[in-house]
């Protein structure tokens, strides 16, 4: 028995009874206060894994059964966190954090997405996890941002929806439930505990469909851009209590549907979209996170409503990176609209496996394997890059003939990288490595008149076409319904309703008989349609972030430093944490990114997959002080000769002779070399793959312990 399809068809007739706007664009307005209205700053925040830990305590052990649990003295854990550990963050960082930001960010930023695990890890069994436990924490961080961005001291009791000077919207982590992992098809006890917790966060008229699978979205700038919230865990090859999403019977197939109208919805009224979750869709030989037939429908979903999404973000994996889904790697035996006319598509994948405690081999096998797919990249032809194709545009606008970039182009799906679409996982607070924020830098030109919204606000594709197309008192509303359903059941592949004398002269006319697709296959974007925000730069495209980081070596020896001398009595704690910049993507001598448009990112990709790329404003590596050498010798023998007073004939002889023994003398010089090498260990030869690295682990890592686990 299906459980949901109904649900599902009357979400569909809502969407196919309204047509698609193009000239006109559908605009929900709401009233608001102009004096409550703040100006957009063109920044948001983006913060991940918190995990705080009531059982946290200082100067015990980090290792072993009870990480920072066993009360002892003597541990190595600090009073803010012990970092480089499994050790979940003490409420000391915790709270030091939100002060930061209370002082730093919280007028510059326009919305905030929150992006799951805001509990305790299972870690511990002599601290076992309980529901109580999960629920209490997840209202600690509530109340961290209700003191940091509420409009009093409290979610509103009246109306929890004007509660916040700003949107944000959360998400559930894999650790935010119990047993962590596991979420069944809802309505469960985690989707109406969380409509609780998140009474501040979820559109009222989004409540029913929260509370059937946990997912809603927000609109954060009002009839401009909105926030998806993704429930990552019905995704998730983790859980085990459901299985897939090609299933009507299951809650992915469900999510995608419901995601998949509310896309065409917003692309109806000319809005754009971010998507964020906790799980990001990894994908490697050895790591892959989410169940295929989810990661294949996400990476369908991205392509066709690639002129509406604007980015992919990500926590859980801790670990500071970003990931491509490919449309070639497609595997449906149907065709589609707007992939097999501009792409040809791969055969087939290898076998990936789960990989859910992410240790930190896991970690370096992962990332190893995202560098190689990195390097198998197409690559652009001589005298042009993924960065500097604005010639290739004009190329292909004027249709001009040039066979390499052409091909180089149709590899890529077109001048922008339209084959790609792109995922950005940020690194953590909790202390695996140091505490991170990140602050993402988008294009407000044009959005001078616009603000963040002033409540949280967000009319759902079926609630919007039932108020204003489909009246209540419509005496054909049902006639209307059972022909779209027909329509949508046809399209699903299930045509029992043709006549079957139809489908014997189809027969007749073709042998072989086209797949049918098993679902409702996204239209494209219109052929007449500009690339959208993530691949060409234009209002509300990505075009930077900052990387902050609390370094908390230095901030746990300052504190026992002052405790020391007696000076932390009158210390506050957010006096001794601070974050500062790691990197930025803007004017980064090293990443070297104009804007974070796919292409830039691909071009990044590629450069870090190269196996050497030296950087041009770095020292000599030992290899280039070599080739020096070598040059030197040279110069000096053929110098030498030029100077002597022999004759051509005997300088001749003379230069062939001499000049062999040299290459003897420098093949020496090398193999001492190499022998002084191997004593050395191995060094990596692409300075960007390091940098990358380096920050993937944010700044914990020295210069050796990555020559000897990635060179």
């Amino acid at each position: 028995m299906v459980r949901f399809t109904g649900g599902l068809l009357l979400f569909t007739a809502y969407a196919a009874a309204v047509p698609a706007v193009s000239d006109q664009q559908q605009v929900i307005r709401r009233p608001s206060s102009e004096t409550t209205q703040r100006k957009l700053q063109g920044r948001f925040l983006h913060i991940t894994d918190v995990h705080p830990d009531p059982f946290y305590e200082p100067y015990t052990e980090p290792d072993g059964d009870h990480p920072c649990h066993h009360k002892g003295g003597k541990g190595s854990a600090g009073h803010f966190g012990a970092e480089t550990t499994d050790c979940d963050t003490p409420f000391t960082l915790v709270n030091a954090t939100f002060d930061w930001i209370d002082q730093n960010i919280k007028d510059d930023i326009d919305f905030v997405v929150w992006t799951g695990d805001s509990a305790r890890h299972d870690n511990d069994e002599h601290y076992p996890r309980h529901n109580k436990q999960i629920i209490d924490l997840n209202k600690f961080v509530v109340d961290k941002f209700v003191q940091v961005f509420g409009k009093s001291g409290q979610i509103d009791p009246k109306n929890p929806l004007d509660s916040f000077v700003i949107p944000i919207v959360p998400t559930y982590g894999n650790n935010d439930i119990l047993p962590h992992n596991i979420f069944t098809a809802g309505p469960n006890r985690w989707t109406r505990t969380f409509e609780d917790i998140w009474r501040g966060f979820v559109p009222q008229e989004q409540k029913h469909t929260f509370a059937r699978g946990g997912w809603f979205f927000s609109e954060v700038i009002p009839n401009r851009l909105a926030v998806f919230s993704l429930n990552t865990l019905y995704f998730f090859d983790s859980n085990s209590a459901v299985d897939g999403c090609d299933a009507k019977s299951e809650p992915g197939y469900e999510h995608m549907e419901w995601l998949r109208i509310q896309l065409q919805f917003l692309r109806d009224r000319g809005m754009k979209a971010i998507l964020i979750g906790h799980v990001p869709p990894a994908r490697t030989d050895s790591k892959q996170n989410w169940d295929e037939t989810c990661y294949q429908k996400y990476t369908l979903w991205l392509r066709q409503y690639r002129d509406v999404i604007i980015a992919n973000i990500f926590g859980h994996m801790n670990v500071d990176h970003f990931m491509f889904q490919d449309a070639s790697g497609l595997k449906y035996k149907f065709d589609i609209d707007g992939v097999d006319t501009a792409l040809d598509r791969l055969v087939d994948f290898d076998n990936h496996t789960a990989d859910p405690e992410f240790s930190m081999a896991g970690k370096t096998a992962y990332l190893s394997e995202l560098h190689d797919s990195w390097a198998k990249l197409p690559k652009p032809p001589k005298g042009h890059s993924y960065a500097a194709l604005g010639d290739a545009v004009d190329i292909a606008k004027k249709k001009r003939k040039e066979k390499e970039l052409d091909k180089f182009l149709r590899s890529i799906g077109g001048p922008y990288g339209e084959r790609f679409s792109l995922s950005l996982v940020s690194p953590s607070v909790v202390p695996n490595f140091f505490p991170t924020l990140r602050i993402v830098e988008y294009n407000i030109t044009g959005l001078e008149h616009d603000h963040p919204a002033a409540t949280i606000m967000g009319v759902p594709a079926e609630v919007y076409y039932e108020r204003h197309s489909l009246p209540e008192d419509d005496s054909s509303r049902e006639v209307e319904q059972q022909e779209l359903r027909k329509r949508d059941h046809q399209q699903s592949g299930h045509d029992d309703d043709v006549n079957l004398e139809k489908k014997k002269k189809k027969r007749k006319k073709h042998h072989k008989k086209k797949r049918k697709p098993t679902f409702p296959v996204p239209e494209p974007p219109s052929k007449t349609a500009a690339p959208g925000p993530a691949y060409s730069p234009q209002s509300l495209s990505l075009l930077s972030w900052e990387q902050l980081y609390a370094n908390l070596t230095k901030i746990n020896a300052a504190y026992e430093e002052a405790k020391t001398v007696g000076h932390n009595s009158g210390h506050k704690n957010q006096q001794y944490v601070h974050f500062e910049t790691e990197y930025t993507t803007k004017h980064d001598k090293y990443y070297k990114m104009k804007d974070l448009t796919v292409r830039s990112w691909l071009d990044l990709a590629e450069r870090i997959g190269r196996e050497e790329l030296k950087h041009p404003q770095l020292q000599f590596d030992e290899e280039e002080e070599e080739d020096d050498d070598d040059e030197e010798i040279y110069d000096a023998e053929l110098s030498r000769m030029d100077d002597s007073d022999l004759d051509d004939s005997l300088a001749s002889d003379w230069a062939e002779t001499f000049l062999d023994e040299v290459e003897i003398e420098i093949s020496k010089r090398k193999d001492k070399k190499e022998k002084g090498k191997k004593k050395k260990g191995k060094k990596m030869k692409n300075h960007l793959w390091k940098e990358f690295l380096q920050r993937a682990f944010v700044q914990t890592k020295r210069d050796d312990e990555l020559d000897d686990t990635f060179g």
